[in-house]
């Protein structure tokens, strides 16, 4: 994922609006009436309102296919509206529901709606370091309780909506959300599927998410989930692409009722109302202008075509040593709705900086892209290691961005461990396809045979020197095949 330049939003929708039509003007008909605008500003205002909204439509979609069971799923993340589900399995190569899956942590998930009452999370205590972040409505992370924030003695959370007011139950921390909606995306430390097996599940199952109306009652029953058979087959990335324009705005329209906009987007709040687009009220606009039709008909598959690209081809200019590593503006994204459409459609879900960061590599130290035909070398001086307060690793992807079969099962390596550490206390990684000679095997990292690859580099809890850019990550480099 790479930084935006300033004029990025600018560069997008100039696109949406080049040779728009022969006339400088468009009436378009609205639910508050007609009104005559500039097409270029009408078809600007189409496309930063799409932006806008993505991570509003795309969490609803998620939230849609991942709540659609009657009880928490065993073993995967998945569970009714304000209920807990638990991710238990330990991934390898055969993991191909999420792209770049992590081999560090069980996933504890809830989607929750606040619009009822609040609920009461509660997190025993634990050494594990773990991160609980809670995203809004529009992906923005507005809460983080975990191990760096709040510690790792049992805790209490009253999680309520934008407007709750009441008591608060003595020894519960009040989290107030901004939205109705809430998706936490917690994360636990694994250190060997034994582990997760074992002490993470025993974590894991001393969590509780209940009503507040339910708190400190021990015969409190989480209702059976609603199934819905149009929700079953949901592919969130697809699913909001497929969907026009109307539909889309409606969505929106919808959603933005218990959902608001927070007083900062308050620009672009009044940009939707230019075109009819106000929450609670039914979308609906027409035009004669045929240009303007077709332009709007083929405006989702534009972004996302766009942004495809991005991904596809980023912009080396902004690498460090071939390593792209976003240390700022991100999990929270003020009114930067192009990154913040960006990164959902990349990965919905990302984590504050301070609480992890995810340096990816794509080409080694001569600009040239991996390629699993080749042997590298990854040396981290001493002082060099990835400064963490938690702990770090790095793992190998195939082309398709999934872990790699290997004959060792090894599918990242990091602080956890047995590493061979060299003399002077500097640390090699050997990336190859075929294992190393003996007195290297345990510092090899297996990739595919053939092929592009990627390596991802993830720091828990990063010290301050890796995110303010005092700490550079060394080249990735390709040695000589002498094994």
């Amino acid at each position: 994922m790479q930084n935006f330049k300033p004029t990025t939003l600018l560069l997008l929708l100039v696109f949406i609006f080049l040779g728009a039509c022969q006339s400088d003007t468009t009436t378009i008909q609205t639910t508050e009436g007609q009104v005559e605008i500039s097409t270029e500003e009408l078809l600007s205002i189409f496309g930063e309102v799409y932006l806008y909204g993505y991570p509003l439509v795309l969490m609803d979609l998620t939230k849609k296919v991942v709540t659609n069971i009657e009880k928490p799923h065993p073993i995967v993340s998945r569970a009714p509206i304000n209920q807990l589900g638990h991710y238990r399995k330990f991934p390898d190569h055969t993991l191909t529901a999420v792209v770049k899956p992590n081999v560090d942590t069980y996933y504890s998930i809830a989607w929750m709606d606040l619009k009822k009452e609040p609920l009461v999370l509660s997190m025993p205590a634990t050494d594990r370091y773990y991160l609980l972040p809670m995203l809004d409505a529009y992906s923005n992370v507005f809460a983080s309780p975990g191990t760096r924030t709040t510690g790792t003695e049992a805790q209490q959370f009253l999680i309520a909506g934008p407007n709750w007011e009441g008591d608060i139950p003595k020894g519960v921390q009040l989290i107030q959300a901004p939205t109705q909606m809430v998706w936490m995306l917690g994360r636990i430390q694994v250190n060997s599927p034994v582990d997760g097996a074992t002490t993470v599940k025993a974590i894991q199952d001393s969590m509780r998410l209940v009503p507040l109306s339910a708190y400190g009652k021990k015969d409190y029953t989480p209702p059976i989930g609603t199934v819905k058979t149009e929700n079953e087959n949901i592919v969130p990335v697809k699913a909001i692409r497929d969907l026009d324009v109307h539909t889309y705005f409606n969505r929106m329209a919808e959603m933005m009722i218990d959902n608001p906009p927070k007083a900062a987007d308050s620009v672009i709040v009044k940009k939707m109302a230019k075109i009819g687009l106000v929450a609670g009220q039914p979308f609906e606009t027409s035009t004669d202008n045929f240009i303007l039709k077709t332009k709007l008909k083929v405006l989702p598959s534009f972004i996302h075509k766009k942004m495809e690209a991005r991904r596809a081809n980023p912009d080396t200019s902004l690498l460090t040593n071939g390593w792209s590593m976003v240390t700022e503006g991100i999990g929270n994204y003020d009114i930067d709705y192009l990154r913040r459409a960006y990164v959902d459609f990349v990965g919905l879900g990302a984590n504050l900086p301070a609480d992890a960061i995810y340096p990816n590599l794509t080409y080694d130290i001569n600009g040239e892209k991996l390629d699993a035909r080749n042997k590298y070398q990854i040396h981290f001086e001493a002082a060099e290691l990835p400064p963490v307060h938690a702990f770090w690793s790095l793992t190998p992807y195939n082309a398709n961005e999934f872990l790699v079969k290997n004959d060792l099962n090894r599918f990242a390596l990091g602080d956890r461990d047995d590493l061979i550490y060299n003399e002077d206390g500097s640390l090699d990684f050997y990336i190859q396809s075929n294992p190393p000679s003996k007195d290297k095997l345990t510092n090899w990292l297996p990739i595919p045979t053939e092929g592009p690859f990627f390596l991802t580099l993830r720091l828990y809890w990063p010290k301050a020197e890796a995110l303010d850019g005092r700490w550079k990550l060394p080249f990735v480099i390709p040695v000589e095949d002498k094994d």
